[in-house]
């Protein structure tokens, strides 16, 4: 080298020293911060996917988080229903000690109706008081509201519904009638008149149990009926005086429902008289041949299931009462006597057009995803357990047993009774395992998912931007040596010029 204008040794090793250094302090920093990617320089398309992974992540840690509130939510609504539960089991023993009148004062009966008002008092009082952080959690507060549509249904319950700003429809549509189990028994005039025998006997049996019961010649239809309804909770089976005879018909709807006489001694006098079946397609008719009148002769009718529709899905019945459980809907609603014998849409109008009711509001709705949508929400219906809540309006509601009431205990009717009380029981019973499953197989479920999908993603992220200290452990040691070689080679590249002065003596 003679040249000492530019010296292109000093500039190659300055540029190669400048990158060294370069190297070095990337793995100093990755190794001082524990990640691989800084900025957004360090790499571009892993810095997108590392911050979309921690979004995500940060979303279903959130969402365990709420699952797990949602589970404590719940946990003390199961509280309050344990104790309702306890109180209606007490409320049975004393509407049962009630019930022995010949075996109880009215003072005792007195006693008992002090604690039934206490009991309900209390039912009212829990309803009401249990809460989480000030929100009511069985006062109805976390029942889902509805719009009152076209009608048709006695009672429902909303058990769970997601819907938008618009709310949501609830049409039923009914494909198959429901029919009582029966049969009419003609005499063929306003009483019974005797071909054969001194009496007439007919065992009728339902799907409570059997009666045999015996008339005489000229028993009026009306007192055979009120007879044969005299042991309507013993059978299941009611009778009703229809022109010249009387039908006799199942308590209940569905293919459950059984009605079956069964003739005695004596046989019955006058034209068409005997037993006949009811039509298949209506159970308020009679077919008008067939007629059964001979001694130990049996005529037997099953009722006829309902079949319907609940928004396009088919719907599990029992008797008049049909149900989904969808990720959507469910619910359960019980139609009016007329439309479950209706084939077609339940509703006809009102402020839902077709629509029987809709859902436009209510629910304890939790959000069990990362993302914020209707298909990671679950909502779910927790009713108004109060004394005039509990029961339905074919039986009655428990505040019915309250003194002075239609079912207390000191003169009212304490067979009513006990079927309200067995209803409410039955409900709070239902509430309770409802929300169980709520708790063991939603809430748990989503928690042990979610916690599965938060650590992949942590992984997956880690990948991405986490620092490899065995990677730039080595890179440092690396770039620390380059580094110092580089150095020493600019310093020799700088001293190489000074080899020409030597030229100038």
């Amino acid at each position: 080298m003679s040249r000492i204008q530019s010296n292109i040794p000093a500039l190659i090793a300055n540029r190669v020293l400048g990158q060294n250094n370069l190297s070095l302090n990337t793995s100093l920093e990755r190794l001082s911060t524990g990640l691989k990617i800084n900025r957004g320089k360090d790499d571009p398309a892993g810095l997108i996917a590392s911050e979309n992974l921690r979004a995500e992540q940060r979303g279903l840690d959130q969402a365990i988080a709420n699952a797990q509130r949602a589970d404590q939510v719940v946990n003390i609504a199961e509280g309050g229903l344990q104790e309702v539960s306890g109180l209606l089991t007490e409320l049975q023993g004393l509407l049962t000690a009630s019930a022995n009148e010949s075996g109880t004062s009215v003072e005792e009966r007195e006693a008992n109706q002090l604690q039934i008002d206490s009991i309900l008092q209390t039912i009212d009082r829990v309803a009401g008081q249990t809460n989480f952080q000030g929100m009511k959690l069985l006062n109805g507060n976390f029942d889902f509201t509805t719009t009152s549509g076209g009608g048709g249904v006695t009672d429902f319950k909303i058990n769970s519904a997601k819907f938008g700003s618009n709310g949501l429809d609830v049409n039923v549509a009914v494909t198959q009638s429901a029919q009582q189990a029966g049969v009419f028994l003609s005499a063929g005039g306003s009483q019974i008149d005797l071909a054969t025998g001194s009496s007439f006997s007919l065992e009728v049996s339902g799907s409570l149990g059997k009666r045999e019961l015996s008339f005489a010649s000229g028993s009026s239809l009306t007192s055979i009926a009120a007879t044969i309804n005299t042991f309507k909770d013993v059978t299941g089976v009611e009778a009703t005086v229809s022109g010249t005879g009387i039908r006799l018909f199942s308590s209940e709807f569905g293919s459950g429902a059984v009605v079956k006489t069964t003739q005695g001694a004596g046989t019955l006098g006058g034209t068409g008289a005997g037993v006949y079946r009811l039509q298949d397609s209506n159970a308020n008719a009679a077919q008008t041949s067939g007629a059964v009148n001979t001694a130990n002769a049996s005529v037997e009718d099953v009722g006829k299931a309902m079949k319907a529709t609940i928004n396009g899905i088919e719907a599990s019945v029992t008797g008049k009462t049909a149900r989904i459980n969808t990720d959507f809907l469910d619910v359960e609603l019980t139609l009016t006597t007329a439309k479950a014998q209706t084939i077609g849409a339940v509703g006809t109008g009102g402020d839902s057009g077709s629509a029987v009711f809709k859902v436009d509001g209510g629910g304890a709705n939790f959000a069990l995803a990362s993302r914020v949508d209707i298909a990671g929400n679950v909502a779910i219906g927790m009713q108004d357990v109060s004394a005039r809540k509990l029961g339905n309006s074919s039986l009655g509601f428990l505040d019915s047993l309250a003194s002075g009431k239609a079912n207390n205990v000191v003169n009212g009717d304490t067979t009513q009774g006990q079927k309200v009380v067995g209803e409410a029981i039955k409900q709070i019973s239902l509430m309770r395992g409802r929300i169980g499953a709520f708790q063991r197989n939603t809430v748990g479920a989503t928690i042990r998912s979610l916690s599965i999908s938060s650590e992949n993603t942590a992984a997956a992220q880690s990948i991405i931007r986490d620092a490899d200290f065995a990677n730039e452990t080595a890179q440092l040691t690396r770039s620390q040596i380059l580094v110092s070689a580089s150095t020493n080679v600019l310093s020799l590249a700088n001293s190489t010029p000074q080899s020409a002065l030597q030229l100038l003596g």
